[in-house]
């Protein structure tokens, strides 16, 4: 029944991921495609978190740290080298070189913590990489930021929105095939139970740093789409805002999901872009923060296993209910 279901709701995204690579030839908006093409990003960023809090039990709160790191890395390439292709694709690979070594030797420091050290321990280094960020002025000029240079392809609005389109749907589908692995089950198993999983003769410790490795590589992949996309790079990367910016997509999506990723980074995105616009013609929309919080504890309320857990949740209820009256009224009968 899961597997039908795993593929219906496969088949459910791959038809809208077709309507969205069509939608910029038959509707031309500018702002809605920078909506979009934001929301594709953060929805990559949302499901490497979902790997580890989601699949793996693992609540961290330094996940801007590669995040950042690859958005640094994509910027400092491009703005010492020609914006070639051959240099773009270049500085992709050894960025994403880079975030796994790094995520590998981070989660190797930390994944033999528990629960609240092990979050507050991923806090302190991705401040320390905030830090660095700040003080190393020669290279990263501080707070200030840099501008740097993309190939020609990635001007055009249109051509960027297309590939993180692309990218979106490649990192599901990717992350669909890796959490229904045995790997992934053992991850599953981690989060229900690890001592349980421990005693079964699993190293533990091994498949965390995996998916550490996994989640950290695929936070750096939106860190680089993120840079392109405003050609820009500050130290804002790495800030606590855009660790709590995942898991807040995570949580009001659905934990453990995929797809309520990709549906919480929809909705906070368009929920920021749509208060800000109101903030621009209303009073009361000023403190547009506060009815973005306001949002927050009403989907919580309603949707206390994020969205698509609470509809999953309903619709499995029902089907098991289904069966139960079916009989009794044939008894009845």
């Amino acid at each position: 029944m899961r597997f039908i279901q795993g593929n219906r709701m496969t088949a459910v995204f791959l038809v809208i991921a077709a309507f969205l690579l069509l939608l910029p030839f038959v509707y031309e908006s500018r702002n809605l495609l920078i909506l979009l093409t934001q929301i594709f990003v953060f929805s990559v960023f949302a499901m490497s978190y979902d790997l580890l809090l989601g699949f793996t039990g693992i609540v961290s709160f330094g996940h801007a740290m590669f995040f950042g790191i690859g958005a640094y890395s994509m910027g400092l390439f491009m703005k010492r080298l020609e914006p070639t292709m051959l240099n773009f694709l270049w500085a992709v690979l050894t960025t994403i070189a880079l975030t796994a070594v790094v995520s590998f030797i981070v989660g190797l420091l930390t994944l033999r913590l528990k629960s609240h050290f092990y979050a507050m321990l991923t806090l302190s280094l991705s401040g320390l990489f905030l830090v660095l960020a700040e003080k190393w002025r020669s290279l990263t000029f501080g707070n200030d930021g840099f501008t740097f240079r993309v190939p020609e392809m990635f001007i055009d609005r249109t051509n960027f929105y297309i590939l993180c389109l692309v990218v979106m749907a490649a990192v599901y589908l990717i992350l669909k095939r890796f959490t229904n692995s045995p790997l992934g089950r053992v991850l599953q198993a981690i989060r229900e139970n690890e001592q349980r999983t421990e005693s079964l003769g699993y190293q533990v410790l091994h498949y965390k740093i995996a998916a550490s490795v996994v989640s950290g590589v695929l936070a750096g992949i939106a860190g680089i789409l993120y840079s392109i996309s405003l050609r820009f790079v500050n130290t804002s990367v790495f800030s606590m805002d855009i660790t709590l910016d995942a898991l807040l997509m995570t949580i009001i999506g659905g934990v453990g999901t995929l797809i309520g990723a990709i549906i919480g980074a929809g909705l906070i995105e368009f929920a920021h872009d749509w208060l800000t616009e109101l903030a621009k013609t209303h009073v009361i929309f000023e403190r547009w923060i506060i009815f973005f919080g306001i949002l927050y504890i009403l989907v919580v309320m309603f949707f206390p296993k994020g969205i698509v857990g609470t509809l999953s949740s309903i619709t499995w209820k029902r089907k098991r209910e289904h069966p139960v009256k079916k009989a009794t009224q044939k008894a009845a009968g």
